[in-house]
């Protein structure tokens, strides 16, 4: 078993002769909070893309807790433990805020009640049913959305929107949670609330989280280590106040 929940070796990809990330070797180790930062076209999607099997990439490997997840399918990636939240968020609007986060819990087995089961409406469907509901408030409660349960998810305010993303995507029974600027559109209040609700998913659920963020405050006060990335390439890595204060950092990504 490999000390890292998540390791890539030499992972690039190319567009046509746009060489968009190349060389990245990433070391997470388990419950880390690690941020992934930089410019705007740094590249730091284009490697959520690749660890979730949205691209392929052109070079390298990824390794999900030892094992090669590379070329994956999006569906196998999931199933194998990583889950990912979108810099626009993306929810089933027309459903309830209870129904999203069922959507994410129909990943695990215990919850798969059978197609015939579900189409005929047999007595175990609905005890399945009933457990998922309840999975899913006990996961609400944890981001203070119980109450919202029965609200059309459109209907909340952005900052619980993003908060009931990161719900879906914790459904899924994760081993490593990506998060992409989850603390975009928030104001300080709600960001110091977000900060403290992805510690207490690390700790409670026994989570990885690797994170893009541009808020730096952010950052600092919740990641343990950092990789900045910068032309799609590694600026500089290592503990967060070590990283963030590299004068090439400092000049590529603050400005002075």
């Amino acid at each position: 078993m490999s000390e890292y929940v998540l390791e890539t070796q030499n992972l690039g990809i190319s567009f046509g002769g746009l060489k968009a990330v190349q060389g990245l070797d990433l070391k997470i180790k388990k419950n880390q909070i690690y941020g992934m930062v930089g410019p705007n076209g740094a590249g730091k999607t284009t490697v959520f893309n690749m660890l979730t099997g949205v691209y392929h990439p052109t070079t390298g490997k990824v390794f999900l807790c030892g094992e090669d997840i590379t070329g994956k399918s999006q569906e196998t990636i999931n199933h194998k433990g990583i889950a990912r939240t979108f810099q626009n968020i993306r929810l089933f609007n027309n459903m309830t805020v209870v129904r999203n986060v069922m959507v994410g819990l129909h990943n695990q087995k215990e919850y798969n009640s059978g197609f015939i089961t579900s189409v005929l409406r047999l007595p175990k469907h609905f005890r399945v049913e009933k457990q998922m509901r309840e999975k899913a408030k006990e996961i609400l409660r944890i981001f203070d959305l119980e109450a919202e349960r029965n609200n059309l998810s459109c209907n909340l305010p952005y900052g619980k929107q993003r908060k009931l993303e990161i719900a879906r995507a914790l459904a899924t029974n994760p081993k490593l949670l990506l998060l992409d600027e989850p603390a975009a559109g928030m104001n300080p209040n709600e960001t110091a609330e977000l900060m403290e609700t992805i510690r207490l998913i690390r700790d409670k659920f026994d989570i990885t989280v690797l994170l893009i963020e541009h808020d730096m405050k952010f950052v600092s006060g919740l990641c343990d280590e950092v990789t900045v990335l910068n032309f799609g390439t590694v600026l500089a890595k290592g503990k967060t106040a070590d990283a963030l204060n590299d004068p090439e950092v400092i000049k590529a990504y603050i400005g002075g």
